[in-house]
């Protein structure tokens, strides 16, 4: 697992790089702002992991409000042999301070 940043990753999806994007919040909160992908939320996660229909090779950048959440739904991703997962630094707290002036 490994960070990464709200500027780097606004410019990777700017280019079109294959990213998949998994928000682990709850629906309610992903409903209300999202920067699209799929949402699973963190408790949900271990037995979802069949849904995903994921590569365990795939780039998964992993979103949650503020980081904290993502970052244990890398380490679930990671106990399951994903091992190409991101967390976004700052979550959508910094994506909306950055982006949504």
């Amino acid at each position: 697992m490994a960070d990464i940043g709200v500027e780097e990753l606004q410019d990777r999806l700017a280019k079109g790089d294959q990213i998949r994007l998994l928000d682990v919040r709850e629906e309610l909160e992903f409903h209300t702002f999202n920067i699209g992908g799929v949402n699973i939320p963190l408790g949900k996660l271990p037995t979802s992991l069949e849904d995903l229909e994921l590569e365990k090779d795939e780039e998964i950048v992993v979103i949650c409000q503020r980081g904290i959440r993502s970052e244990t739904g890398c380490r679930i991703l990671n106990m399951a042999g994903f091992i190409n997962t991101r967390n976004l630094e700052g979550g959508l707290l910094a994506w909306r301070k950055k982006f949504n002036k």
